[in-house]
């Protein structure tokens, strides 16, 4: 069988995904996803919150908690994700991570949580890109923390660390705080991406919306068209160690 450098090396990767909510992990990550379980490596992803929210939407107006929380899990069987958790399964923590202390958030992360950094070692850890979203910027400052360097003797900690993409980044007032600098070709799963997303479908809405199932084919496909290749996830990376 041939097998590829990257396949070689995604082989021994152990990913954890860090998702403010249920579908971050999909929008931004499920080619990588997918691509790192065909090659043997492990994923893992926190949720840190679901909750009862309403949308300006006439299909789905009003989406509870435990709906998102099962189409998570869908996405999880779906893409063979090795564990996952939801951290926050109640409303009133919902789209309100910005208002818990940073240090609650980060000892989450870093320690009591049951995918926290100290108990499984992943070699990655992908957060959210800053965005508009409140949650997405918290979840992104205390995943930063958390992975900060460590004296490897005394305290493992992520050899690379990525911000991963969302559809919504184009809608912020610094558009230098999102450019891809590290990519993963998931042209072979593209299809495992847009299917992942399918399952997520009270947060999908109807084209030209960005939240679109076919935006989301359009990125991968431009995300792609930048290294030259059918299909990306692009990526900031923030530490690269070999």
């Amino acid at each position: 069988m041939n097998v590829s450098l990257s396949d070689e090396y995604l082989s021994k990767q152990k990913l954890l995904i860090l998702a403010p909510h249920a579908d971050d992990e999909a929008f931004g990550c499920a080619g990588t996803i997918a691509k790192i379980k065909n090659a043997g490596g492990k994923v893992y992803v926190m949720v840190l919150t679901v909750g009862d929210l309403d949308h300006y939407n006439s299909e789905y107006g009003h989406v509870s908690g435990s709906t998102r929380a099962k189409e998570f899990d869908d996405v999880a069987n779906y893409l063979k994700i090795d564990d996952y958790e939801i951290v926050f399964h109640d409303t009133e923590k919902h789209m309100r991570l910005d208002s818990m202390p940073r240090r609650d958030l980060i000892h989450i992360i870093e320690k009591s949580s049951k995918l926290a950094l100290d108990r499984i070692s992943p070699t990655m850890v992908a957060i959210p890109a800053i965005s508009y979203n409140q949650d997405h910027v918290a979840v992104f400052y205390a995943g930063f923390t958390a992975c900060r360097a460590h004296d490897p003797s005394v305290k493992s900690y992520p050899q690379t660390v990525l911000a991963y993409d969302n559809p919504t980044l184009s809608w912020n007032v610094d558009h230098d705080k999102f450019r891809p600098n590290f990519y993963i070709d998931i042209s072979n799963y593209l299809d495992n991406k847009i299917k992942a997303l399918s399952l997520h479908k009270t947060q999908l809405r109807h084209s030209p919306h960005h939240l679109s199932i076919e935006n989301m084919e359009y990125l991968a496909r431009v995300r792609g068209h930048e290294i030259s290749v059918e299909a990306a996830e692009g990526y900031m990376c923030y530490r690269f160690i070999l």
